[in-house]
């Protein structure tokens, strides 16, 4: 059976270093090569080296991967997988390709230096590795030419999207002479371990996403020139109004880079003819400002400026740089009321104002030219809808809006404009077919040479939104619904605003662990919304310490509790599949599970104390039986180190950058699972709660805990009072920290006394009640609700 078990990746810049990070994420040791230098720099010349020195000749990819360290977003998932790369250079290393199973091109955008590297590669590398590039748009057909046989059944293109740890799409480019079970092997492996969502592409200028998110940019910039639009009105109509993403058009540009996007557009340009390569011309004023090196984030100014607080928008006409403007028209607000993607895009890109004329015109040429595309850039419409998704951060692909605006509706309307709509798509209306996908007892179907064919999908892939439509509900309320999962498998899922958990939530805990202790082999509790949970109800907590109704409050963090120890102590097992914002509550729900299946991107942390509070749902006593639980057995260890390291975690509010940081900040225990795809997290969990069904679960055994009492109390408050003395924390924090201290350390009991959970779990509400009645905490919470960012008074 072939595995991947060691890699190389040829090119050390942002985009192969990135790779070689996201392999070393899922645990792959990774040999990063790039060219030798030709000269020495400054500090090597101090410290005495020179040129056949072994560090001076790995320099560039050494310095990679020291610069991983500091990159924001982070490539890596934890500092330690840094340790899995190792550093090495083309002339003194080709010959170590031998001992990988695949190599990855991501060199220089030139087809011949490419085909220069891939006859060394072909020299060095062992029969059956497969070899792949990275290109964005060069022919991988091209590239192989001359190869050997073996080199050839074991090549394709593999194009990851920057940056390679966060960005879900992978296109998979095949040659005529690749194997096909290369090609399915890449495929499962793209989707399984390195977790993305992989689509084969033909190969074609720029493949799928950047085939057409580049038209469809420059398309946009087109009709912006054309009708007297700025850079900010139409950044602010072409987001998350739309289903895009926050950056919209030209903040996306600024980061992405000018000279990276020009060098996409000029690739498509040079291939194709008429009035597509019209399209692909980039704008004067866009080659003026990558003259002058305005070329976005990594220059300091692009389409935008930063100055102090300020941000200015360029004048496409003058390249100066002025206040940043919003459009504004009635079909904007019209739109936000709406309900649905769908009614949404269909309220603004219909209307008859500024807003819909500009939307209107950027939508109908993308649409029509993925239509044009459909058989040339994939064989699916279903392909071309992913890649945009996956690529670009679109909630619709060009055929899902299409949809969403209604085909027929929509055609009357571009024919009447004259606009040439391709003859596939007349055949099909007239057909008697109306839409590009149709959905029939949960299972979609997309249009396809005349037929509706099911859409296909990696069995681990579950649907929650699906598997309702299939089968119901088992109980629902307003804030969480009961799924049968199959298999003897219940799913608990939030569904509040923001899965924030109030009463209805806790309701619905209380209902799902009884029912799956008499009907089910277990219970999962995941979801599939944006965030996991960001933590109780804030608003509903406000509002009832504003009025003191703290024995309403009380009585909400008592019941909250006791869901808490009814997940811990089920005699069925719980199986927690945090993912995104697990913050606050949302990290109480999962630290009492029997196990925690987390996705890679989990962004874990007991944050209470920045709106003013300490956990009070059982987290500060969970996460610190966690940190004594993981001590090895035998093994003597500090409690008041034990103490120190929960008390800080909770007291800065820290919040892991990934699953593996989680554990690292001992959320995760050695036992608890990691998905690398976020798509395959429920399903993954829910082998979690089958395999812990089958190897005969029972609950924990409820046991004493030992504290570090009075002097614990003491050491954490003194640091605390040495903070506030340096001026680094306020009065009301100092405040905090003690409250914290306090029920961490046990309360007045001497050093290792043996405490159960009732008593800790008593410290910590009287605790949390004690903030809430603060008017300073008060303040901080009214501060998040309306700026979303903690206030520090």
């Amino acid at each position: 059976m072939r595995q991947i078990q060691r890699a190389a990746v040829l090119g050390s810049g942002v985009m192969g270093s990135g790779i070689a990070a996201h392999l070393a994420n899922i645990g792959i040791p990774t040999l990063l090569l790039d060219i030798v230098p030709r000269e020495l720099t400054e500090g090597e010349k101090a410290k005495g080296l020179t040129l056949v020195d072994r560090s001076v000749r790995s320099r560039f990819a050494e310095g990679a991967i020291q610069k991983l360290l500091k990159q924001k977003p982070a490539p890596l998932a934890s500092k330690k997988n840094l340790n899995l790369i190792e550093a090495g250079n083309f002339e003194d290393d080709m010959p170590r390709l031998k001992d990988v199973d695949w190599i990855i091109e991501v060199v220089v955008e030139n087809l011949e230096i490419k085909k220069k590297v891939f006859e060394s590669v072909d020299k060095y590398r062992k029969q059956g590795s497969i070899v792949s590039s990275n290109t964005s748009g060069i022919s991988v057909e091209a590239m192989a030419e001359g190869r050997s046989e073996d080199f050839r059944k074991h090549f394709l293109g593999t194009h990851f999207f920057n940056p390679p740890r966060y960005l879900k799409l992978l296109e998979v480019i095949p040659t005529k002479d690749t194997d096909p079970e290369i090609l399915s092997f890449m495929k499962t492996f793209g989707e399984d371990r390195l977790g993305k969502g992989v689509v084969e592409a033909k190969d074609t200028p720029n493949f799928i996403g950047n085939r057409i998110g580049t038209y469809g940019l420059l398309v946009t910039v087109r009709e912006m020139l054309k009708g007297g639009y700025s850079i900010g009105e139409v950044d602010s109509v072409t987001g998350p109004l739309i289903g895009r993403p926050k950056s919209a058009t030209f903040r996306t540009l600024d980061v992405v880079g000018l000279d990276t996007f020009v060098h996409v557009a000029n690739n498509v340009h040079g291939q194709v003819e008429g009035q597509e390569q019209e399209v692909f011309e980039v704008p004067g004023f866009m080659k003026e400002m990558l003259d002058k090196g305005w070329l976005g984030s990594k220059s300091g100014q692009g389409f935008f400026l930063k100055k102090g607080k300020e941000i200015l928008e360029l004048d496409p006409h003058t390249l100066e740089y002025g206040p940043r403007k919003k459009l504004k028209a009635a079909s904007i607000e019209i739109s936000k009321q709406e309900k649905g993607a769908a009614n949404k895009l269909k309220a603004v890109v219909y209307a008859q104002d500024r807003a819909g004329e500009l939307l209107w015109n950027i939508f109908i040429p993308v649409l029509i030219y993925s239509a044009q595309l459909h058989g040339t850039i994939a064989d699916t419409i279903v392909a071309i809808d992913r890649a945009m998704k996956w690529g670009f951060g679109w909630d619709m692909g060009p055929f899902e809006a299409w949809d969403a605006l209604g085909l027929e509706k929509s055609l009357k309307k571009m024919e009447a404009e004259g606009s040439e709509v391709p003859g596939w798509i007349k055949d099909m209306i007239g057909s008697g077919f109306t839409s590009f996908y149709k959905e029939e007892n949960g299972q979609t179907s997309y249009f396809h040479n005349g037929e509706y064919l099911p859409v296909e999908n990696n069995p681990k892939n579950i649907s929650l939104r699906q598997l309702k439509k299939q089968k119901g509900v088992i109980k629902k309320n307003s804030g969480a619904s009961l799924i049968d999962l199959g298999d003897g498998v219940a799913l608990l899922e939030f569904h509040s605003p923001n899965n924030a958990i109030g009463m209805d939530i806790t309701q619905m805990i209380n209902f799902a662990v009884e029912e799956v202790e008499k009907n089910f082999k277990g219970l999962v509790i995941g979801n599939q919304g944006k965030n996991f949970c960001v933590g109780a109800n804030l608003a509903m907590i406000l509002m009832e310490a504003q009025d003191d109704n703290l024995f309403d409050i009380d009585l909400v963090v008592r019941h909250f509790q006791q869901a808490m120890m009814k997940i811990k102590y089920s005699s069925k097992p719980v199986v927690a599949a945090p993912f995104g914002m697990t913050l606050g509550g949302g990290a109480e729900v999962c630290l009492p599970a029997a196990h925690i299946q987390a996705s890679m991107e989990t962004y874990m942390g007991l944050v209470e104390a920045g709106v003013g509070l300490i956990p009070g749902g059982g987290g500060n006593k969970e996460l610190y039986i966690k940190h004594v639980e993981g001590i090895p057995n035998g093994v003597e260890f500090d409690l008041q180190k034990v103490a120190n390291k929960v008390f800080e975690t909770i007291a800065m509010a820290k919040v892991s950058t990934s699953g593996e940081e989680a554990r690292e900040n001992n959320f995760l225990n050695k036992f608890d699972g990691i998905s690398v795809n976020g798509d395959h997290l429920i399903h993954d969990a829910k082998q979690a709660v089958l395999s812990l069904y089958e190897k005969g679960y029972t609950a924990p055994m409820k046991k004493k805990i030992p504290v570090a009492g009075e002097p614990g109390y003491a050491t954490l408050l003194l640091a605390a009072q040495t903070m506030h003395l340096s001026g680094y924390i306020s009065e009301h924090d100092l405040k905090i920290a003690r409250k914290l201290a306090y029920v961490i350390s046990g309360g007045k009991v001497p050093y290792g006394t043996l405490v159960d959970e009732e008593y800790l779990l008593n410290l910590e509400r009287e605790a949390f009640l004690s903030l809430v009645a603060e008017p300073k905490s008060q303040q901080r919470m009214q501060h998040m609700l309306v700026k979303g960012k903690p206030l520090r008074n």
